[in-house]
C-alpha cells in the first residue's frame, strides 16, 4: 500500500492579511514544518503552494490558474505525485496540531470506506483527511470544472467517515487571533524569513 500526501498551501489567506500561511511561524517553526511532521508516514509529499524552505523533501507545485480553491489544488497535487498511491492524505497547511497519530486514526477509520476526515470540535469537516486514491480519481471532474468547486461537492459521492478531534487537532489558523489562541502567545505572530 502506497501512502502519499498533498498539502494545500496556496490559498489567499485574506484574514491573515495575505500572508503566506506556509511561512507563518507557530511555536518557533513554520506552519509548513508542523504540517510535514504530521505526514512523516507518507511515502511522498506534494505541497500545492509557493516554494518555501523546508527541512524535509517535498515537491512543490501550483494549480493553474492560481488560487483555484481546494479541489483544484488537491487534484493538481494528485497529478504531481511521482507514483500512483493507494491512499492519499490531504492536509491544509494551517492545522499545526494535526499529527502523524491523527493520520493513523484517520486511516484506521477509513477501512471499508472511501476515506475519513477530521472534524473540528463542532463537528465541521476540516481539510485533514485520507482518501482512497482510485475513488478520488473516479469522481474527478474535468479541468474546467475544478476551479472554484467546493470540496464538499467533490467528496459528496464518496463514502466518508468523520473523525472527531483529539484535543485541539481540529483547529485551524484563519486569523492572527487563531494563531495567538493556539500558541497562548500574547505577542504578534511573525512570518519566517
Amino acid at each position: 500500500m502506497t501512502f502519499a500526501a498533498i498539502v494545500l498551501a496556496g490559498g489567499r489567506a485574506v484574514r491573515l492579511d495575505g500572508a503566506d500561511k506556509a511561512s507563518v511561524e507557530y511555536l518557533g517553526r513554520t506552519l509548513l514544518e508542523h504540517t510535514l511532521d504530521a505526514l512523516l508516514d507518507a511515502d511522498e509529499v506534494v505541497v500545492v503552494g509557493d516554494p518555501v524552505p523546508t527541512t524535509q523533501p517535498v515537491t512543490f507545485t501550483r494549480e493553474d490558474p492560481r488560487h483555484g480553491g481546494p479541489v483544484a489544488a488537491l487534484l493538481t497535487g494528485l497529478d504531481a505525485l511521482v507514483r500512483t498511491p493507494t491512499t492519499v492524505a490531504v492536509l491544509a497547511v494551517d492545522m499545526p496540531r494535526v499529527s502523524s497519530w491523527t493520520f493513523r486514526r484517520l486511516q484506521e477509520a477509513a477501512a471499508g470506506h472511501d476515506g475519513a476526515f477530521l472534524t473540528d470540535a463542532d463537528g465541521r469537516r476540516q481539510l485533514a483527511g485520507v482518501l482512497d486514491a482510485a475513488r478520488l480519481r473516479a469522481v474527478r471532474p474535468d479541468h474546467e470544472h475544478q476551479h472554484g468547486m467546493p470540496l464538499h461537492r467533490l467528496l459528496s459521492a464518496l463514502d466518508l467517515v468523520d473523525v472527531g478531534p483529539d484535543g485541539d487537532e481540529g483547529r485551524d489558523v484563519d486569523t492572527w487571533e487563531d494563531l495567538r489562541d493556539l500558541s497562548g502567545d500574547q505577542g504578534l505572530p511573525g512570518v519566517a524569513d
